[in-house]
């Protein structure tokens, strides 16, 4: 079983993955990383999608969806080269890693 710190330092990163390619919302996201078969909670999910967006990571703007108001994230610019970083880092130590 992977570590909560772990695990959740993976989880915003595949947050900024998704929202680069698209904006996306909370449930959105439970649903996605259930299909990985990981369980995450809205009172887990929620908090870091709120932290990324006081680092200024995501940004947030409101839809109407069947009658609903639902908060959508997108990733700032900030958040695309944070990501990108991420990535970089990511491979580096998983080569390390998978070749040692």
């Amino acid at each position: 079983m992977l570590d909560r710190n772990f695990f959740l330092g993976f989880i915003r990163v595949h947050i900024l993955y998704h929202a680069s390619k698209e904006p996306i919302y909370g449930v959105e996201l439970i649903e996605e990383l259930k299909r990985h078969g990981y369980a995450l909670s809205p009172g887990t999910l929620y908090p870091i999608l709120h932290r990324l967006e006081e680092e200024s990571l995501l940004i947030t703007e409101y839809r109407i969806v069947g009658g609903k108001r639902r908060r959508y994230y997108s990733l700032t610019d900030k958040g695309r080269e944070m990501l990108t970083s991420a990535r970089k880092q990511i491979g580096e130590l998983m080569n390390e890693v998978m070749q040692g």
